[in-house]
């Protein structure tokens, strides 16, 4: 599998875009407490890491390599995520 057949695998998985999401909600519940930046990092670490650890879709590819391109993945779905939301907040104003 190719760099970016893994991407375009990664980046439309229904399952990471759903915990993304849901990572994305409870940072809105408690950014008071802990702010937005760090658990959005923390959160997309761990997604990248736990969805190729878990889930052993093709043996052909690196552990590491999986990781590193989901953690390219997240960044995105997340900057996404994020500048929609903050679209809604200023058009609801």
């Amino acid at each position: 599998m190719t760099l970016p057949e893994i991407f375009i695998s990664q980046i439309t998985d229904p399952f990471r875009i759903g915990l993304l999401l849901a990572l994305f909600a409870t940072m809105l519940r408690t950014n008071a407490a802990t702010g937005t930046v760090v658990p959005l990092i923390a959160g997309a670490l761990f997604v990248a890491v736990i969805i190729p650890s878990t889930f052993s879709t093709a043996a052909a590819i690196p552990l590491a390599t999986a990781v590193c391109v989901g953690i390219v993945v997240n960044a995105i779905l997340l900057a996404i995520v994020y500048a929609g939301w903050r679209f809604y907040v200023r058009s609801k104003r």
